[in-house]
């Protein structure tokens, strides 16, 4: 292979790649290398516009950056608006060939942008499972940073493992479809500017290799933070779906909360953004053999989930329990293509203030009324109500055990009536979205947003 000549990249940016912008909505980057020609020169680099070959601003056309007479160079762009796409271009000015234009030849990297890096964390449902067609088109201005450590155009499968740089992540099959491309596309447009995706989920892993603030090794998490000083050492954001391990024992049901919270702590500590934006998805359903203790598991996850998105500063949570599965556990693509709309939108109003209403009904309260429990909601834009209004996902318990539930009756406002079988007997706790696999829960009809799942309610 011949050897190089003119000015040759070494360190800096690679196609496709995203960089984070800055509170001011801007992107510096750095580049070094070295030059090689028959009589001294000066490297010069500048960035333009893809699709026009003209400077994104005056102060990005063409700029001398410091030249070594040992052959080197290093140099850096500043103030680089958000946006894109943008080509980098360097030349090797020489004394002897004033028209600039034909100047030495010099690398160029294609298909940059400036905008926000967001960190896809999680299981399998993150790492993406959904099984069977569906139309979800690659989008220029969405772009991933895949597991070979190369950036390329965002698509599916997202976690797939081709050339692989940390196997800690690699899954055992080909992974499929999951919500990220739509949530990157739906950001992208909305907010004009690119959006950069870094996958480091796994599907089947526990909270514990996220978390290294529990016992044994948390691998998971430190590839996330390797991943992320890869890309630059800042993100936006974390997408985080996962808990369904978790589901597995009592005592990582039960300690879900806690546990979870540190493990945010711990994320923001090591990212160096004390309030870095978490959103999470409340667990879908599973089809499995029956297991009474798994559906009190499984609520106790989602009401983990849903309370640390209340406690937590920028931490969102959203529904998943009406979405459809590919098989046993896995959101399908057609799933996904909602959940990554919803997820969008928590981004929209959570992290970038936009007055969208992308919460999910919310349990408020549940007060005793008679012979029926009423159950007040939160983040309702329209009304309570149910496509299925034989469908009953709620379960009551007091002191005497189990309070069978008559009928769920939709007043037309924020509020669902349970119609009790018999009187309430002391404490009583309500939980709803009951259950591994619960009935069609009550939405917010005309976004046609589910409620959250709840466990455990008192009653008042």
């Amino acid at each position: 292979m011949a050897e190089q000549i003119g000015a040759i990249i070494e360190q800096g940016p690679e196609d496709w790649q995203i960089v984070q912008q800055d509170e001011r909505g801007e992107g510096r980057i750095e580049l070094e290398g070295r030059w090689k020609f028959e009589t001294p020169g000066q490297v010069e680099v500048r960035l333009v516009w893809e699709d026009t070959g003209v400077a994104i601003a005056a102060g990005l056309d063409w700029q001398a950056v410091p030249t070594a007479e040992d052959g080197t160079w290093r140099g850096a762009l500043e103030h680089i608006p958000a946006g894109g796409l943008y080509r980098l271009e360097t030349r090797l000015r020489t004394a002897d060939n004033p028209a600039g234009e034909w100047s030495p030849r010099g690398d160029m990297r294609h298909f940059l942008g400036v905008g926000d890096l967001w960190v896809i964390a999680g299981q399998s449902n993150s790492a993406g499972y959904g099984r069977g067609p569906y139309e979800d088109p690659v989008e220029l201005g969405v772009h991933l940073f895949r597991n070979s450590e190369h950036w390329a155009l965002a698509t599916h499968p997202m976690n797939e493992s081709t050339d692989t740089q940390h196997s800690v992540n690699r899954e055992a099959a080909n992974p499929g479809h999951s919500p990220y491309l739509q949530f990157g596309r739906t950001l992208k447009r909305v907010l004009a500017h690119p959006v950069g995706l870094v996958q480091t989920a796994l599907g089947g892993s526990p909270l514990t290799r996220w978390n290294p603030g529990e016992p044994g090794a948390a691998d998971l998490f430190d590839n996330m933070v390797q991943c992320v000083d890869k890309v630059g050492g800042t993100v936006r954001g974390i997408v985080w779906y996962q808990g369904e391990t978790d589901a597995g024992t009592d005592a990582d049901s039960t300690s879900y909360a806690q546990r979870f919270q540190q493990a945010v702590a711990t994320w923001r500590e090591a990212l160096a953004d004390a309030e870095l934006p978490v959103l999470t998805v409340q667990l879908n359903r599973v089809y499995q053999p029956a297991d009474p203790d798994a559906d009190r598991r499984w609520s106790q996850v989602r009401e983990a989930q849903r309370q640390v998105a209340r406690q937590g500063p920028r931490v969102g949570v959203v529904p998943a329990l009406d979405l459809p599965l590919a098989d046993l556990i896995h959101t399908s693509p057609a799933g996904n293509m909602l959940l990554g709309e919803r997820l969008a939108q928590a981004a929209l109003g959570l992290v970038y203030g936009q007055a969208v209403a992308w919460q999910a009904p919310d349990l408020a309260a549940a007060r005793q009324r008679g012979d029926r429990v009423e159950l007040e909601f939160a983040a309702v834009e329209s009304r309570m109500d149910s496509i299925d209004l034989e469908a009953n996902s709620f379960r009551v318990e007091d002191e005497a055990g189990e309070v069978p539930v008559a009928a769920v009756v939709y007043p037309q406002d924020h509020r669902v009536e349970l119609v009790l079988e018999r009187p309430l007997q002391g404490a009583a706790r309500v939980h709803g979205g009951y259950g591994k696999c619960p009935a069609t829960v009550p939405a917010d009809m005309e976004r046609f947003l589910p409620m959250l799942g709840f466990w455990g309610v008192e009653i008042v």
